[in-house]
């Protein structure tokens, strides 16, 4: 019930608009080379920078796609994530950013003129926040473990310059699930994204967040993830004629992974189906009331 779109590498014009020549040239040079590390973290192989490119422009394709209206929504299945690469570096598994680069693209072309993005990821999109922090054409909006992998991500990171409000960083305690989550959304991404009245949603999809995922400590089940799915597919529905595009960040516990697309898929056709046979958290959660409300008078949601 999916129409499988043909991706096509990123031109270095696409590129470009992110990232620096200097950066760019680096990651080819290093594939080229037979590979390495880029940092402790982030290695390059011999084909690395060519399936990079295939990543960022097969995101884009996604994008030309919905916003000609060849598709309502979509989803790019790509890796290597992208969302910890920086305009002139590469960390965190990502060489390109994929999502900013796609962003960028979108507002080149007609009838764009503002952007969400969105990203549930448990790690925070350092990258993509560096990128877009003084833009106020793009809003990005991250929840994240903290403190955890990369270190920023901090409630008072909302943007500076003229993208001052742009950005809402909402840091979270170990063991929040599927209910913290969810208040969140509803508290506070619904009327931010209402305020901003994107033309295109974009999301980084990371679904490292689960309860049984090996490198985090959150809470959230797959059946949390479909709820989040849902939740920024009515927001494009209400606000942006439907125009969603997911993109893949982290993920690994292969299930939680698989099943969490798979419920995004359904979500995405308008489908009811939702599958977890992981089930709930084991664990109980804490409360972020407080977070919320801290984050309410820091964005004049009171």
């Amino acid at each position: 019930r999916l129409a499988l779109l043909e991706p096509r590498p990123a031109t270095e014009e696409e590129l470009l608009r992110v990232h620096t020549a200097r950066h760019i040239e680096s990651v080819r040079q290093v594939a080229e080379r037979g590979g390495g590390h880029m940092d402790a973290d982030t290695y390059v192989s011999p084909r690395s920078f060519e399936a990079a490119k295939m990543a960022a422009g097969g995101l884009i394709r996604a994008v030309e796609a919905v916003l000609a209206g060849d598709a309502t929504n979509a989803f790019a299945l790509i890796r290597p994530p992208g969302h910890h690469a920086t305009p002139s570096r590469a960390m965190g598994f990502c060489l390109f950013n994929n999502v900013a680069i796609a962003a960028r693209t979108a507002l080149a072309m007609d009838g764009v003129r503002r952007v969400f993005l969105a990203d549930f990821d448990v790690h925070h999109g350092n990258g993509t926040q560096d990128i877009f922090a003084d833009d106020p054409d793009v809003f990005y909006f991250s929840t994240h473990q903290y403190p955890y992998y990369p270190g920023t991500g901090a409630t008072h990171e909302i943007g500076h310059g003229a993208g001052e409000g742009s950005v809402l960083n909402v840091p979270l305690p170990v063991g929040v699930g599927d209910r913290g989550y969810t208040k969140i959304f509803r508290e506070l991404v619904w009327p931010l994204t209402k305020r901003f009245d994107p033309d295109l949603i974009l999301v980084s999809a990371g679904y490292d967040g689960h309860w049984d995922d090996p490198l985090a400590s959150m809470n959230l089940s797959v059946s949390g993830y479909a709820t989040l799915e849902r939740e920024l597919i009515e927001m494009a529905d209400q606000l942006c004629d439907g125009r969603a595009v997911f993109t893949l960040e982290g993920g690994y516990h292969l299930n939680a992974l698989a099943y969490g697309v798979l419920n995004a898929f359904y979500a995405l056709l308008g489908e009811d189906d939702v599958v977890d046979p992981l089930g709930p958290s084991p664990r109980s959660e804490p409360s972020i009331d407080a977070l919320i409300e801290d984050l309410k008078g820091l964005h004049n949601l009171n």
